[in-house]
């Protein structure tokens, strides 16, 4: 669908010099002297490149909108990930790169994932907002820690190492941001 130049939002997805955009940033400028003309950064979904251009209003810009399909997370094969759309069944196979280093140490066998295809093919994946993490080693309290608001460090089952409160132990549950990696609260 075409869109002027002056529409364009954050969050939308364009197709702008053959590739797949995301804007991350627009601002709208009128000068003093000239047309009015939206400023737009650009993030490229394929491969991460950054951009900025400018849209006048009058220019037309392909908006895209992206299939969005909920999907499972079946299984680590070496480094790719085996995911299973919900709706058909159908199995897809996604490298450890695509999902990015810093969320595939979320990943847990049954997870409900929302992977975004466009003609097919897909552009990005999102996890929950936060996973239930079980800590495995936690260093010892120290006389007076419980009286601060001061955190200790542990690992958790996944490999990772997280700040907990003072008065967690081991074999804990706790709830892990994923899209910061900390502690939020124990789990239910």
């Amino acid at each position: 669908m075409k869109i002027n130049g002056n529409t364009i939002k954050p969050g939308m997805v364009l197709q702008h010099d053959g590739g797949l955009w995301v804007c991350v940033k627009a601002s709208h400028v009128k000068p003093g002297k000239g047309g009015a003309f939206a400023q737009v950064e650009m993030k490229n979904l394929i491969d991460g490149r950054k951009t900025n251009e400018r849209f006048r209003s009058d220019d037309k810009v392909e908006r895209v909108t992206l299939d969005q399909r909920d999907n499972t997370f079946l299984y680590a094969e070496g480094e790719m990930l085996v995911f299973m759309d919900a709706e058909n069944y159908e199995q897809i196979s996604l490298h450890e790169d695509f999902v990015g280093e810093d969320q595939v140490r979320f990943l847990q066998d049954g997870m409900k994932v929302k992977v975004e295809f466009h003609e097919e093919r897909p552009i990005s994946i999102s996890l929950p907002e936060h996973v239930v993490l079980t800590i495995v080693e936690a260093d010892a309290t120290t006389n007076g820690q419980t009286a601060s608001s001061s955190y200790k460090p542990a690992k958790a089952d996944n490999g990772m190492r997280i700040l907990i409160p003072p008065y967690m132990e081991a074999g804990e549950r706790v709830l892990v941001s994923t899209e910061t990696g900390e502690y939020l609260r124990r789990a239910d």
